[in-house]
């Protein structure tokens, strides 16, 4: 320690606390305002009830930094000053948030920071020191969220949500379990297995303390996942569009691929055969006119040519059909019609992606792909009949719902054919790929919103409080359509950066990253995963820390050879 601290703990017993920095600061402050030519510092001492050689050490301390501090004087005064050091607190506290919980830029980088930026004069700058600050936040990391987790469980309406779920390996095996609509973190924990069992004990003991259901469970088609959906939670299993369009990407874009460009280097060949053939033509017209040998050959080479050309023709249409089913796959997967904005029900859905099936299988035989790109594609249109129950699921409990919620036939007839459309329709423009499919679906979306909010229909017999009332609920309805866990599969990679950085997660660092998460990243609104989960906005992380995280040590004084 410090002989600051030395000389603080002979003249404080060990039983009773040492003031902290700030303390001394305001001691200071004091003694600097008692301070005159007719008044000696055993006498301030008295006055403050501080023994007069700890508080002469104060004082000759600060004297000394201000005297060797590389900082102007003025600042160095400021920066001791209680005010000084919150300042120094705040921003101490809010790099190790940053630059080494959130970013992982490593303790020895921070330490150069504080090095490069002159608050090593001020701040203990070393590994060990760093390293202490560091284990400490990430206690208290935790510490935050499991109180904010139960004192916002405590005011949470009840509700319905969807789980995606996945695991990722460290290579321990890492379950993570997202609700997608506020993306907030509910499991990811290391655990030993990844069985329906294990996955249960895992959601089971989050679920217990929250007053939500599941009533969906979006993963790949993991027979644990399913088998832990459909019979522990008793929820509806909807299978991830990602890794069906990754099946059928894998049985046919490649080999079709493959044979275009073979079809080309072909059609390349006959090419150039046809164009030797022209050349020796046009230098000797008279020996290869009409009927003579090169003029046959030539002709040969051109009809060669034009099989190849057909060929080629052949694989590159054979691909954009094979794009276009895949693309189908996606486009058509919905429950409301993206190019009309009208509803679409399980059975159109289901004939709607069964076409693209068809159509993938009808490439597949006319190319003579292999019996493993064959078995990819019979591997994804298994879940076909997945996807439309799917569909069916959503309808369904929309129509629950809005039964439960006590509307009139009328009412709810209105809002699944133009309010929940037009929401649904303002979600997925979102998540479009181009800007330009993203303003084309905003501007259908506000057409059949518009529509919606017509005052000649159902919306204009209503009071203001009740149409709030009505699109909060087609919102939560649009929400329930859930075909991708891209979020599981989003946060698996963010976890694969850091075990990458670290070399190793620990169970307490895995716990502080979830917190983060939850309570710290924002959207551009400025809400986080846990204030959109739980309908309240937690506390803030910063000031939470700020008021139990102790301000850090100064550097230790440096050592003189004797």
């Amino acid at each position: 320690m410090s002989a600051m601290l030395d000389c603080t703990e002979r003249c404080y017993p060990r039983e009773s606390a040492a003031p902290s920095r700030r303390e001394v600061a305001e001691i200071i402050v004091q003694f600097d305002t008692l301070d005159s030519p007719w008044t000696s510092c055993r006498q301030i001492a008295g006055q403050l009830n501080v023994p007069a050689r700890t508080l002469y050490h104060w004082v000759r301390r600060e004297r000394t930094l201000i005297q060797n501090s590389p900082w102007p004087e003025s600042v160095t005064r400021f920066l001791e000053t209680p005010e000084g050091l919150d300042l120094l607190h705040r921003l101490f506290t809010a790099a190790h948030l940053v630059f080494v919980q959130a970013c992982d830029c490593g303790l020895r980088n921070l330490g150069w920071f504080l090095k490069l930026s002159g608050l090593d004069t001020f701040i203990a700058s070393s590994y060990g020191a760093q390293q202490a600050v560091a284990e400490e936040m990430e206690s208290l990391l935790v510490q935050f969220g499991q109180e904010e987790d139960q004192r916002l469980a405590a005011t949470m309406p009840p509700r319905e949500i969807t789980l995606c779920e996945d695991e990722t390996f460290h290579p321990q095996i890492c379950l993570v379990a997202i609700e997608p609509v506020s993306n907030f973190i509910l499991v990811e924990q290391y655990q030993p297995q990844r069985d329906a069992k294990t996955w249960q004990q895992c959601t089971g003991a989050k679920l217990a303390a929250l007053p939500v259901t599941v009533c969906q469970v979006t993963s790949d088609a993991a027979k644990a996942l399913i088998s832990q959906a459909e019979t522990c939670l008793g929820a509806h299993h909807s299978p991830d569009l990602f890794h069906v369009q990754y099946d059928t990407v894998k049985a046919t874009s490649g080999a079709l691929a493959s044979q275009t460009h073979a079809a080309c280097r072909e059609l390349e060949k006959r090419q150039k055969k046809t164009a030797e053939f022209q050349a020796k033509r046009q230098a000797d017209p008279k020996a290869c006119g009409p009927g003579s040998l090169v003029d046959v050959l030539a002709q040969q080479a051109q009809a060669r040519e034009e099989v190849a050309r057909q060929q080629v023709q052949d694989c590159q249409a054979r691909q954009q059909r094979a794009r276009a089913a895949r693309r189908g796959l996606s486009r058509d997967y919905h429950p409301v019609d993206l190019e009309t904005g009208q509803p679409l029900w399980a059975e159109e859905v289901g004939r709607r992606l069964q076409g693209h099936f068809d159509a993938l299988d009808q490439v597949a035989i006319e190319a003579d792909l292999s019996e493993q790109a064959r078995t990819k594609l019979a591997k994804a249109r298994r879940v076909l009949g997945r996807m439309q129950a799917t569909v069916a699921f959503f309808w369904t409990m929309i129509a629950a719902r809005l039964t439960a919620w006590g509307y009139d036939p009328t009412v709810q007839q209105w809002m699944r054919h133009e309010l929940i459309p037009g929401y649904y329709l303002h979600r997925v423009a979102q998540k479009a790929g181009t800007a330009r499919e993203r303003q084309r679906l905003r501007t259908l979306a506000a057409e059949v919103l518009a529509r919606a909010r017509s005052p000649d229909g159902p919306w204009g017999t209503f009071s203001t409080e009740l149409q709030a009332e009505l699109e909060n609920r087609a919102r939560q309805c649009a929400d329930l359509f859930q075909r991708s866990s891209s979020c599981v599969e989003g946060r698996n990679g963010q976890l694969s950066l850091r075990h990458h950085a670290l070399h190793h997660l620990t169970a307490r660092k895995l716990q502080a990253l979830t917190v983060l998460h939850n309570y710290a990243v924002q959207r551009a609104d400025g809400s986080t995963a846990a204030g959109r989960f739980y309908g309240t906005e937690p506390q803030d992380l910063l000031a939470w820390l700020l008021r139990r995280l102790p301000l850090p040590a100064r550097p230790r004084a440096a050592r003189h050879a004797a």
